[in-house]
């Protein structure tokens, strides 16, 4: 081998070396402590996580969601009757696995918790455009249960701007394709990441649009999140066209609401 070519074969090795590294870095398992209650209602379990060894990152803040009891393999809520009880807790998702092991005590199990990530997962993910799938990420994906099927659904309906971190939010809100279809049904285009987000944030509706343009209005997807966040609705509209004010823009009607002009 010539000089030059061990020189860039060397180069190329520390660059997929580096790689390599930085890969298994983010596919790193997290650890921590864990606990399980019942949920209020009797169909969910409260799990509560808190990560250690993340002193150094700045990043050792503490997760808890409602888990459908469905979630969970190895676990029930009669298990938290049981005093003394040793319970591990799994939670499969395409991301990976969380496993919360530990004991009963008081009808509240609290033990350590792992997660392992899927590297499959992480190839996948990376084939479809989506990077910076550190560890703590890929554990939101498994607590929202984020797989590729919806992932690749979004991107085949053409939503825009979509990364890693947006994901959970889309998630968190249901945004799915059936709202996306319901919104081109109405004439708009499909709105990027950001939008969709604000939308069923401020829970806007198809049918509360059709009965808004049914009286003569065609909001824009933003009018229609302002009209949400300051309760321009139908009924409010209707009150306003009952006094005889009937030429009200969007925009009118908004500030209306803004400086309560209808008291």
């Amino acid at each position: 081998m010539t000089k030059t070519g061990g020189v860039v074969l060397s180069v190329f090795l520390a660059a997929f070396t580096g790689l390599f590294l930085r890969a298994e870095e983010k596919l790193r398992t997290l650890t921590g402590s864990c606990s399980i209650t019942a949920s209020s209602n009797g169909t969910e379990a409260d799990l509560r996580l808190e990560r250690s060894g993340c002193e150094d990152r700045g990043n050792c803040s503490s997760t808890q969601t409602h888990e459908q009891l469905s979630a969970f393999s190895g676990f029930s809520l009669a298990d938290l009757q049981h005093e003394g009880a040793h319970v591990d807790a799994r939670i499969r998702a395409e991301a990976g696995t969380i496993t919360c092991s530990g004991g009963v005590h008081d009808g509240r199990m609290s033990g350590a918790f792992t997660f392992v990530p899927d590297p499959a997962f992480v190839d996948r993910m990376l084939q479809m455009g989506f990077h910076d799938l550190e560890a703590e990420k890929l554990e939101a994906y498994t607590l929202f249960d984020i797989g590729i099927a919806w992932v690749h659904s979004l991107q085949a309906a053409g939503v825009g701007s979509l990364d890693s971190g947006n994901l959970i939010a889309l998630r968190i809100f249901h945004v799915d394709t059936d709202y996306i279809h319901s919104l081109n049904a109405l004439g708009y285009a499909t709105p990027d990441a950001g939008k969709l987000t604000a939308l069923r944030v401020q829970h806007v509706n198809p049918e509360e649009v059709k009965q808004v343009r049914a009286m003569g209005y065609q909001p824009t997807l933003d009018e229609l999140i302002q009209m949400r966040i300051f309760k321009v609705t139908p009924d409010f509209i209707h009150r306003m066209q009952a006094r005889g004010l009937n030429d009200l823009t969007i925009s009118k009607l908004v500030q209306i609401r803004i400086f309560q002009l209808a008291d």
